[in-house]
């Protein structure tokens, strides 16, 4: 059976109230806290910087999932594991180095992962996929919340399950965007371990209770 992971979305929390939210997510059934950092650049839209993620850190009791959509990756990466990362996920279009990268992450002791913009196909990870511990799909396009899933992506987790089944290796596949009660099955079956659920949850009227939902979600075998 899989064991699948929930990471709510820190990006759809409320602001004004991050600490609260957090505590909620630390007595949930929650598994990681997913944090988006965006630039402006790489994606149209600016949130979270080194600081907010420390303080996230001091407050958090699960692993910080950290996704950095920006431009130059490998100038940031010390900065976030600094600031308390566990997992840090990046762009394969971001960087021209991204074998280098995912070496680098994993000598600092965090989790490497790569994640891919909806345009981009899973074939562009055979050199990599060896090297990182996760692959981050992008079922949206980058740079907001609240979107619809692209359904799309589902034919994309199946081809890259099977990649990774067909190598023998030990790597999780993350869905990120549009994510929630509606398509979470459909898209496990198809082979994913780690739900990112932003808005789903904490637009949700009983955002603990949706994470619980999330979870017991049942999946014997892939559909691949």
């Amino acid at each position: 059976m899989n064991k699948h992971l929930i990471a709510p979305s820190i990006l759809a929390a409320d602001y004004g109230h991050l600490n609260k939210d957090l505590e909620m997510l630390n007595n949930s059934q929650a598994d990681w806290v997913h944090v988006d950092v965006m630039d402006g650049v790489f994606v149209p839209n600016i949130s979270f910087g080194q600081m907010l993620v420390k303080q996230m850190h001091k407050v958090s009791k699960l692993p910080l999932d950290v996704h950095l959509m920006i431009v130059e990756p490998e100038k940031y990466v010390e900065s976030f594991k600094d600031c308390g990362a566990d997992t840090i996920t990046f762009h394969l279009e971001a960087t021209n180095h991204a074998h280098r990268l995912a070496q680098h992450l994993k000598s600092m002791g965090v989790k490497a992962g790569v994640a891919l913009n909806p345009q981009t196909s899973v074939h562009n990870l055979d050199d990599i996929l060896e090297d990182v511990d996760m692959v981050c799909l992008m079922s949206v396009n980058p740079g907001f919340g609240g979107q619809k899933f692209i359904y799309r992506t589902l034919d994309k987790i199946r081809k890259l399950k099977s990649k990774i089944i067909e190598r023998n290796l030990d790597v999780k596949i993350e869905i990120d965007g549009g994510v929630g009660l509606q398509n979470a099955e459909v898209i496990l079956k198809a082979g994913a371990d780690v739900l990112v659920a932003g808005s789903s949850v904490f637009k949700s009227e009983n955002p603990n209770q949706t994470i619980e939902r999330l979870k017991a979600i049942e999946i014997n075998n892939f559909d691949i």
